[in-house]
């Protein structure tokens, strides 16, 4: 006859051995799989494409601890907006993946188009940044224009100088 102390034991450890299988296929096949954007990836494009595997909740935040997400629930090829800034990411699924980081750079374009009239210029941010403008009439200060991403302006001058908004 089995002693009843090893046959209690013997169920405990297969029950034991089972459960810590269960839980580690039911880890390893629900781990999310982030494939885009890559880790430490540097761009001047505002538009960042999330791609990834197993998980519907992306996590987005300037700081590596999380403590204000931006906290969206997607599907897999989501594009996503975002102003120049270092951001970290993560997605949840029934488990959280590892974190990944990519910088935004600012990009300063101003790009000039004449006035059907021939008199002026538009100017237009072309960049990925908001952009102060300073106008000038032969050396002369006569204007200053802020223009958003894509916006332009009609203005008249001869000298254009545009830099990055400091609050913007």
């Amino acid at each position: 006859m089995i002693n009843k102390k090893y046959l209690v034991f013997g169920i405990d450890l297969i029950l034991v051995v089972g459960s810590f299988l269960v839980i580690w296929s039911v880890y390893n096949y629900s781990q999310p799989v982030l494939l885009s954007p890559p880790d430490e990836l540097v761009t001047t494009e505002n538009a960042v494409l999330f791609e990834f595997d197993k998980a519907g909740v992306i996590l987005i935040d300037d700081n590596v601890d999380f403590t204000s997400p931006q906290e969206i629930y997607a599907e897999n090829n989501l594009v996503v907006n975002l102003k120049p800034g270092v951001y970290y990411w993560k997605v949840k699924g029934a488990v959280e993946s590892e974190i990944r980081q990519f910088t935004i750079k600012s990009a300063v374009e101003l790009k000039l188009k004449r006035t059907e009239t021939g008199d002026g210029y538009r100017v237009v941010n072309a960049g990925n940044t908001r952009l102060n403008v300073d106008v000038y009439e032969k050396g002369e200060y006569v204007d200053s224009v802020v223009l958003k991403i894509d916006e332009e302006k009609e203005v008249s001058g001869t000298t254009f100088i545009g830099e990055e908004e400091e609050n913007g």
